[in-house]
């Protein structure tokens, strides 16, 4: 029996899901996401690059690809 408390979220985990395959990846950003893509544009000196009309799928494909730049990994 393992006493490791962390869970797998296993192969079909939303946290490992491409964003094509939301279900409500073509609803509007939260705002969540709203405020963390545009501290990353900002820090990656792309502050035009912040479009607040992106769907969910959209920002977290431009966070995930914001946080490469700024080698802050995935």
């Amino acid at each position: 029996m393992s006493t490791n408390s962390k869970v797998d979220p296993g192969p079909h985990s939303n946290l490992e899901k491409d964003p094509n395959e939301w279900t409500t990846g073509d609803d509007p950003m939260t705002d969540a996401q709203a405020s963390y893509l545009k501290t990353l544009s900002e820090q990656a000196h792309e502050p035009e690059e912040f479009d607040d009309e992106l769907s969910k799928a959209e920002a977290s494909r431009r966070i995930d690809a914001l946080r490469n730049k700024l080698g802050l990994g995935g």
